[in-house]
């Protein structure tokens, strides 16, 4: 998690570091103050869900003992029991080179004039999946698939890491920074003949890290079902609430029963 967090803090600042050159139109619209604001509130959640997830309980013997692969739900069961180094390792290579493939927008030049307002999007997009995830991990307890074999050594089994398989956060966070990538890149070059290849690379890269939590024993399907749709979501609302020329807008709405945000299309 420390490391996934200085990922996220590294991005929030790479646009302080790159100099705005003057070229194309930006397709988008952005507020430092404002976009800024929601960068910090979400490295905030990042770390209160941190806080709580080392403050959880651990799971002890006594429950590893009575635990059977029949209690998990039939959609999920097939996924009980798994485990692998091999496939955790290798997820996670997906999982970092991720992060910084955003930078490969840096080779289009109409994008590359605009890095500073880009990146600053990469870092809210991060920032906020970060803190969704911690968040949840921290608030659910959820047990991963692997503490339903005796093949995974005791020590893991029993560790707080344990118990975050809701929602599956390599999945998100993958999900996040590929769409990002494919999004902002379609918005750039709408008549670009390589977006649908673009959109299938940014589609298939977290579907292979959802395979290999899975067969990790990390995360069962549907951790990863969520993980995939909450990234998903991310990786292409941030731009598109940025957009100029966006029909969505974010807007705050309260009733009787609640105050919040209400996600608004309009025709």
């Amino acid at each position: 998690m420390k490391r996934q967090l200085w990922l996220i803090l590294a991005f929030v600042f790479i646009p302080l570091f790159i100099k705005a050159q003057d070229g194309s139109a930006s397709p988008y619209k952005t507020d430092w103050l404002r976009d800024g604001a929601v960068v910090a509130g979400s490295i905030g959640a990042t770390v209160a869900g941190n806080i709580l997830i080392e403050n959880k309980d651990r799971v002890t013997e006594t429950e590893l003992a009575g635990l059977r692969k029949e209690d998990v739900n039939s959609f999920d069961r097939f996924v009980a029991g798994n485990y692998s180094t091999r496939a955790e390792n290798t997820s996670d290579y997906f999982f970092y080179g991720s992060f910084i493939a955003p930078l490969a927008l840096l080779l289009d030049n109409d994008i590359k004039q605009n890095a500073p307002q880009v990146y600053l999007l990469y870092g809210q997009v991060l920032s906020i999946a970060g803190g969704l995830y911690s968040m949840t991990a921290g608030l659910t307890a959820r047990k991963r698939p692997y503490l339903y074999t005796e093949d995974a050594p005791i020590g893991i089994r029993t560790d707080k890491q344990a118990t975050n398989s809701f929602y599956a956060g390599h999945t998100a966070a993958t999900a996040a920074a590929t769409f990002f990538l494919a999004k902002v890149y379609h918005d750039f070059n709408p008549d670009s003949p390589a977006r649908p290849f673009i959109w299938a690379a940014a589609a298939t890269v977290p579907a292979t890290v959802a395979y290999l939590r899975m067969r990790a024993g990390k995360h069962f399907l549907s951790d990863n079902l969520v993980g995939y749709g909450v990234g998903t979501a991310i990786g292409i609302l941030v731009p598109e609430l940025h957009r100029k020329d966006s029909r969505i807008s974010l807007l705050p709405e309260s009733t009787q029963l609640y105050d919040g945000m209400a996600l608004v299309y309009t025709f």
